[in-house]
C-alpha cells in the first residue's frame, strides 16, 4: 500500500440541512477515501478524509470550488484544514 494521509476539514457556512454531508460522502467514495462527514453543534461540518494524498487534496479542491462548478449543495464560507495521524481502523465513508 502506498502513502496515506489523513486530514480533518472544518467547513463553515450554510452546510447543514442542505445535503452537503451526502454530497461529500459521494465525492469521498468516488475518490476511494475513508472517513466521515458529521454536523457539529456550532453549525460547521467536520469532514475526516483518509487515503491517497492526491485524493485527499482533490476532495479539498472540491470543497473549495464554486458550487455552480461542482453542483455542491449549500454555501461554504471557509474551510479549515487540520492534518492528522492515519488510523488503521477506518473503513468506508459515513455520514454522522
Amino acid at each position: 500500500m502506498g502513502e496515506v494521509s489523513r486530514v480533518t476539514f472544518f467547513v463553515r457556512g450554510r452546510v447543514q440541512g442542505v445535503g452537503f454531508r451526502w454530497w461529500t460522502r459521494a465525492r469521498a467514495l468516488e475518490l476511494g477515501l475513508v472517513g466521515h462527514a458529521r454536523n457539529l453543534v456550532d453549525g460547521r461540518v467536520e469532514v475526516v478524509a483518509q487515503g491517497d494524498p492526491d485524493a485527499v487534496h482533490q476532495l479539498e479542491q472540491l470543497l473549495r470550488e464554486e458550487p455552480t462548478t461542482t453542483r455542491r449543495p449549500g454555501n461554504i464560507e471557509s474551510v479549515v484544514v487540520q492534518p492528522g495521524r492515519t488510523r488503521e481502523d477506518l473503513s468506508g465513508f459515513v455520514e454522522g
